[in-house]
């Protein structure tokens, strides 16, 4: 496994010499302004060791990566009673899109679109605090990490709010047909602070474990609950770009607006990379080149 540090150390500075690092999220203030000529990639492989180049230990926004830990914690409350809600198909549309909602009539297509982490994080609140259904999702992702360090910044939260007309739409649009349990508003406000927790790359690949199905990780979560977020990790996780991400890459992954990418290789290793700029369907632009140059190097594959 000593090859992994040359492998991580050669992708770092690949892409620092190729310097092509996109543009971070503008509608975001608080992603708006952060430097785009940062990278970081942790590889945590079967034996334990976490391999690192770059930023690792940078805190960043995970955004939507949040949706996995989000619907791990769902369908640990709920179980299978959360398909009823949300699809499990992927599109060919943004991933801030209403226009599947039009025609499906109010159910989500996946719960990784914005559309479906919104109800799948409605379906957590119910009958609860927010304070409470955060500190479920929160406390998973400490647990899955082994680490209590990682932490909710409330400046992104709130500037989510600000600017987060098309996500208030789409909240009152789900809510019109139905698929919202709770006021909108409180749904939201919910949902704006799960995506703006922060965590480090190394953070993210620890979390990762479990879903990677690594021997001698604490069982935080159910096989079945692994196997689910794997499966549509593959098929919509980089939203209308998954395919290609899959094509390129051949593993289960999750991106965030914040420039972050989880990356499982299943029963091998699980991965994080992050870097702030971001390509035309809102991925990391230098980390989705990264992604590649890694399953490459290595030959990991599901396929």
């Amino acid at each position: 496994m000593e090859d992994i540090g040359r492998i991580v150390q050669d992708i770092h500075d690949k892409i620092h010499a190729d310097a092509d690092w996109g543009i971070p999220a503008q509608y975001i203030s608080e992603l708006a302004g952060v430097a785009s000529d940062q990278f970081a990639i942790s590889v945590v492989t079967a034996d334990g060791r976490c391999w690192s180049a770059g930023r690792s230990r940078q805190p960043f926004s995970i955004q939507s990566i949040s949706k996995v830990f989000a619907l791990i914690a769902t369908l640990g409350r709920i179980g299978e009673q959360l398909w009823t809600r949300v699809g499990r198909e992927p599109t060919r549309t943004a991933f801030d899109s209403i226009m599947l909602l039009e025609s499906d009539g109010g159910r989500p297509p996946n719960p990784f679109v914005n559309a479906g982490a919104i109800v799948t994080t409605d379906a957590l609140l119910s009958g609860r605090e927010p304070s409470q259904a955060l500190a479920e999702i929160l406390g998973l992702i400490r647990e899955m990490a082994e680490t209590d360090e990682i932490y909710i910044n409330d400046r992104v939260a709130e500037s989510e709010r600000r600017t987060g007309e098309r996500n208030k739409a789409i909240a009152h649009y789900l809510a019109s047909h139905g698929n919202l349990s709770n006021e909108p508003d409180l749904t939201l406000g919910t949902y704006f602070h799960q995506c703006a927790i922060e965590m480090t790359t190394e953070q993210l690949a620890m979390s990762g474990r479990a879903l990677a199905g690594l021997d001698g990780v604490p069982r935080t979560i159910s096989a079945l609950h692994a196997k689910r977020a794997n499966a549509l990790m593959l098929t919509c996780g980089h939203y209308d770009a998954s395919g290609e991400f899959a094509f390129q890459v051949g593993l289960p992954g999750k991106s965030g607006v914040g420039g972050g990418i989880l990356l499982i290789a299943p029963r091998t290793a699980s991965i994080a990379i992050w870097s702030p700029g971001l390509n035309g369907y809102g991925n990391s632009h230098a980390g989705t080149r990264a992604a590649a140059m890694l399953a490459k190097a290595t030959g990991w594959s599901v396929f």
